[in-house]
């Protein structure tokens, strides 16, 4: 039987409300339509601000309510948005315990990627939604891990749950309000700090490459450098003047620690990231610096620090467990699944209602030879 044009509206209606998002061919074989008579009816709607059109899709207007999903149902069904910069190196691994952790609770997990493109963030996340993401994990292109003032007001915008992933924002920035889930990466270098401290170096230099996780690492080094009292050291050049190309990044670097050990200055250093370690020491023995013996090295992220020529020991950062902690996080505010740190108190407050959760995963440090630890040997 034919609707009328009045029920087709009302059933488009409960059908957007219910899903949040649907696309126009997934309308039209709901409702038993045709595509050219959907999107009419859908632009009729649209007129009166009762739903949104995005990309081939029919949105519930943000700002609406709908009904939530009922606390404690199962996550069959569901399907989460995850928004990051690539899936290669450092996010190939947060990537896969996000998805292990969606999958084994029985949803579906979809990625956006932003390639680090000016506005792609937020570009990723709305395609996502469009096409019935229910919640998001979000990694937005903010250059030193954080928004700059005007900054990713977007992400707190949203009327869908976000969890930010390895990224944090300054408080009293509306995103601080949001669950987050990151590596401490502050505390990863302060380790690094200190077992080299351990090892009786008192003059530690620190080299990063300019990224979103190098203000953390400095102020983990900063404070640990000052909690244990060392000398400090000549920052390297890049901290003032970031580099201009790799080329360029390698070249003052290997500079700055080829004058510190000359000089006496420097006998050990922390690398980030351990791809550059591992460009770095062959150059620096080029030019007659021995590792570990005139400087021990510790790089950070233990993508491939072990399979060095001299493996190198390495702060790792655990990658997959954020990636899977951010996924239950979220899920619990979906009401499918316990929040990530579990509790009776949370699960009690029930689903989005719980309190906001900041979870910091901290690192940890493998011990090889580039440090020159007996352990190593």
């Amino acid at each position: 039987m034919r609707l009328h044009v009045d029920q087709r509206h009302e059933r488009v209606l409960e059908l957007v409300r219910e899903h949040g998002s649907l696309r126009v061919a997934e309308l039209a074989r709901e409702l038993g339509m045709s595509a050219v008579t959907l999107r009419r009816d859908v632009e009729a709607l649209a007129s009166r601000g009762l739903v949104e059109r995005l990309h081939g899709a029919v949105v519930w207007p943000s700002g609406q309510p709908r009904p939530a999903r009922a606390a404690g149902l199962p996550a069959a069904g569901l399907v989460v948005g995850m928004v990051v910069p690539t899936t290669e190196y450092y996010y190939a691994d947060v990537v896969r315990g996000a998805r292990e952790a969606v999958e084994a609770a029985g949803a579906r997990l979809t990625i956006g990627l932003s390639r680090y493109l000016p506005d792609e963030d937020a570009a990723q996340a709305r395609r996502l939604l469009s096409t019935g993401a229910d919640g998001l994990l979000l990694t937005p292109s903010w250059e030193r891990g954080c928004p700059e003032p005007g900054e990713g007001l977007w992400a707190a915008e949203q009327e869908t749950p976000v969890v930010l992933v390895e990224r944090s924002a300054p408080l009293g920035h509306p995103a601080a309000r949001l669950d987050r889930v990151r590596s401490d990466h502050a505390h990863g270098a302060a380790e690094a700090v200190a077992h080299l401290a351990g090892l009786g170096h008192r003059a530690i230099a620190l080299a990063v490459q300019d990224s979103p996780t190098a203000p953390r690492l400095r102020a983990g080094y900063r404070a640990a450098v000052r909690a244990l009292e060392l000398t400090p050291v000549t920052a390297s050049p890049l901290d003032g003047t970031p580099s201009r190309s790799e080329a360029d990044r390698f070249e003052r670097t290997l500079e700055y620690l080829c004058e510190g050990v000359a000089s006496g200055e420097v006998t050990a250093a922390i690398v980030h990231s351990d791809a550059d370690a591992i460009v770095l020491i062959p150059r620096l023995q080029a030019r007659g610096v021995r590792v570990p013996e005139d400087l021990a090295v510790i790089a950070y992220d233990d993508e491939v620090a072990g399979l060095a020529d001299l493996p190198l020991t390495a702060v790792a950062p655990d990658k997959r467990a954020v990636g899977a902690a951010a996924a239950r996080l979220l899920l619990s505010r979906l009401g499918a699944a316990e929040p990530a740190t579990g509790g009776a108190g949370a699960e009690a407050a029930g689903g989005s209602r719980a309190a906001r959760r900041h979870l910091d995963i901290l690192p940890v440090l493998r011990v090889r030879v580039s440090c020159g630890a007996e352990a190593a040997s």
